[in-house]
Order: C-alpha cells, then sequence, then structure tokens
C-alpha cells in the first residue's frame, strides 16, 4: 500500500480514512513550520544564555499565544503537556492534590466523559477520598441541566464536561453549564480535545476555569496537548510531573520546540476563517453520507444529537440492526478506516459507555459504528465509503451473521 500526496494532506492510497475522532493527518503547512525546529533550529527553550535558546524559546512562546487566540486566554494561561490525558490528570489530580477546601469533598463528572476523565475520578474517589457523582444525559448526550443543577451545591469542588463527545458528537452547553458551576462556586473543567474542529471554540476560556487540548485532533502533530489553567489557579494545582520547574512549576520537563510550534500552527488554522468553512462543509457532506447509509438493507439509527448546530459537523455514530460492528469493521479492511467506539479504549471487551449513558442496551450497542469526516473528506470517499458499507452488510447477510431478536 503506497502513500501520496494529496492537497494539504499525505494519503494512503485505497484506504478511505474516516476515523478523523481518532487522530487527524498532519496538515502540510503545519509540518512546513515545524521544519526548521526538526533540522537546524535544535535549541532548548529553557537555555537562557545564547541565542540559540532564545530563538526556541520565541517559537514556544509564539506556539502558546495561537493557541490562548484559539480560545480566548492569555498565552501565559497555557501550559504544554504531552497531550489531553495528561491535562485532564494535571487538572484534575493536580488541584485535588493542591489546595481543594476542606468543605468541598465532591466533584460532578457527566456520564459520557472520556475513559481518562472517569479513570480519574475514580482515582479520585478511592485515593483522596473525593465523593465523586456522574451526571445523566439525555439520549442525545446532552448533560441533563436540571440534573446537574439539583446536585450542584457550595459542597461541589469541580465540575468535569467535555465540550464535544469523542464518540457521538455532541456538543454541550458549555456557557449554561458554567453559569450552575459559578454560581455555587464551583470550578469547571472541559475536555475540549474534540472542539476545536466541532465548534467556535473562541469564548471557551470565558466560561470554563479549565481546558484540556490535544494537537493531533486538530491536524497538529501527536505527542504534545495544552491545558489552560486560569491564571489564579496556579498557585493551587500541584505537578504531577516535577523536575527542572519549567513551565512556572506546573508541569516539568523540556518543552518539544517543534511539537510546540506545530500545535500552534494548528490551533492557528483552526481559528481562522478556514476554520469555520471546513466545519460547514463537513456538515453537509455528513448529511449526503447519512442519506446513503440509511438506504441499507438493514435498520438503521443515528446516536447523538439530530441538530446538527449541537453536534461535530463530521461526526456520524449509527447503529445497523442486527449486525456486527466488529464483523462490518473487519470486512471492510483494508478499504475503510472507522471504529466502534473511542481508540483510547479500543482493545476492551465492553460495550461504550457512552452509548450505555444515552440508553442503548449491550446489544445495541455492539452494533454501532462511528464515522467520523474530516477536511480531507471528499464527496467520492463518502460514496465509494456507502458502496463499500453497503456491500459489507450484504455479505454478512449472506452468510449468515445478520443477529435477529
Amino acid at each position: 500500500m503506497s502513500i501520496e500526496v494529496v492537497g494539504i494532506f499525505m494519503k494512503i492510497q485505497e484506504t478511505i480514512y474516516l476515523d478523523h475522532q481518532a487522530t487527524t493527518p498532519l496538515d502540510s503547512r503545519v509540518l512546513k513550520e515545524m521544519l526548521p525546529y526538526l533540522e537546524g533550529g535544535f535549541g532548548n527553550p529553557h537555555s537562557t544564555e545564547h541565542a540559540i535558546g532564545w530563538r526556541a524559546s520565541q517559537a514556544v512562546e509564539q506556539a502558546a499565544s495561537d493557541i490562548s487566540s484559539l480560545i480566548g486566554c492569555d498565552p501565559d494561561e497555557i501550559v504544554f503537556t504531552s497531550g489531553a490525558t495528561e491535562a485532564n490528570n494535571l487538572a484534575l489530580l493536580g488541584l485535588a492534590h493542591g489546595k481543594a477546601p476542606k468543605n468541598r469533598r465532591r466533584i460532578l463528572l457527566s456520564a459520557i466523559e472520556h475513559k481518562c476523565v472517569l479513570e480519574i475520578g475514580r482515582r479520585l474517589s478511592s485515593d483522596l477520598e473525593f465523593d465523586v457523582e456522574v451526571i445523566p444525559v439525555d439520549a442525545h448526550g446532552h448533560v441533563d441541566l436540571d440534573a446537574l443543577a439539583g446536585a450542584i451545591s457550595d459542597e461541589v469542588f469541580l465540575v468535569s464536561v467535555m465540550a464535544a463527545n469523542n464518540e457521538i458528537g455532541t456538543i454541550q452547553d458549555i456557557e449554561e453549564i458554567s453559569k450552575l458551576a459559578a454560581a455555587a462556586g464551583s470550578l469547571l473543567h472541559c475536555d475540549a480535545a474534540q472542539a476545536p474542529c466541532a465548534m467556535d471554540v473562541s469564548q471557551l476560556a470565558v466560561h470554563a476555569d479549565l481546558i484540556s487540548l490535544s494537537s493531533h485532533k486538530m491536524y497538529g502533530p501527536a505527542g504534545i496537548g495544552a491545558l489552560f489553567a486560569r491564571r489564579e489557579l496556579h498557585h493551587r494545582i500541584q505537578p504531577i510531573i516535577i523536575g527542572g520547574g519549567q513551565q512556572n512549576g506546573l508541569r516539568s520537563g523540556t518543552l518539544p520546540t517543534a511539537l510546540c510550534v506545530g500545535f500552534g500552527a494548528a490551533a492557528r488554522i483552526s481559528s481562522s476563517e478556514e476554520g469555520s468553512r471546513v466545519r460547514s462543509e463537513l456538515a453537509e457532506l455528513n448529511n449526503k453520507f447519512l442519506e446513503q447509509l440509511n438506504t441499507l438493507p438493514c435498520g438503521v439509527w443515528v446516536n447523538g444529537p439530530l441538530d446538527t448546530k449541537r453536534k461535530h459537523p463530521g461526526n456520524l455514530n449509527i447503529g445497523l440492526q442486527g449486525i456486527s460492528a466488529a464483523d462490518l469493521l473487519a470486512s471492510l479492511q483494508p478499504s475503510l478506516a472507522a471504529s466502534s467506539g473511542s481508540a483510547c479504549t479500543s482493545g476492551i471487551p465492553e460495550p461504550s459507555h457512552v452509548l450505555r449513558a444515552i440508553g442503548l442496551d449491550g446489544e445495541r450497542a455492539a452494533s454501532c459504528v462511528r464515522f467520523s469526516l474530516g477536511k480531507g473528506t471528499t464527496i467520492t470517499d463518502i460514496q465509494e465509503a456507502a458502496r463499500l458499507i453497503e456491500q459489507a452488510v450484504v455479505d454478512l447477510i449472506d452468510i449468515g451473521l445478520l443477529r435477529t431478536g
């Protein structure tokens, strides 16, 4: 299988890539900005006594500025991490180990948070004796605001709600959730790894106290992420990686200049007019894809919001009545790349917690496939994908793998 350069991306020939919520291809414009720091610009951004270090430091500062502009904060409120998982850990564990008030021992998490946030919640409960509670969502994945309002009180330390879901694409009403948290004096953390490709995030830092971001979910390089932490919270966060005290002591370790530069470039592109245009184009393409899949020779339903304004425009999570998602995806290889859930929990033989939270039983959840389109996806891609999926479904039915009952 060969690789060719198509437009601003490298594409693997013969494979249609519809798994952009797992990871996005590196934008060639981002790579171009990174290259000088991968080749000759090798300076340590923390070396303060010579010009090579200064240049690297300036490049990292510019990247922080680009990322801060994306979400509406100041550059010194950006802490670079290895990815959104580390950012989530720093936000929740860092605050909990830091200066959590003794009279605030409750933490509220939405039922469809990323697996790492739910795992952190278990750690906070077992090791630090916080009372961690799960807030339910409706059938489309939106946080039940009445349930949140009923649960929140002046005993709640922190609320964590992701901006855009990684499995069913639900976009939450972060502004309203922030009002409920602020009224109780609680902090709001927002896992926004999927958000830049799903929505306008330019005011997100106005509403949330902490925001986790990931470069490789927005056409930047893998291995780099960031945590926005409101400036007044910095002294309350205990670092989870200790060492030389870089980044104001919040996260030690030498920053990878090239990755920071790439992340900044990806953020700048996402916050431009191109980002808004791409989201609009993806929503239209997604609707056309669904129209074609609705003709499949099995029952089809959509998981997540029906209102495209409240959903990631590239996300299409569907259920195929009587069809095993695992069987379907296996039969599509190597022609089409999609997934049955989060790549971060792949290999775990259990139904998606997100699909269970919106009311699906184990059997129906096992019939669901997530297709996630991106800015490299074309109308030809979705037409060919629909044809491949239809043929795969027909083949599975012909060999007797259609489940009944």
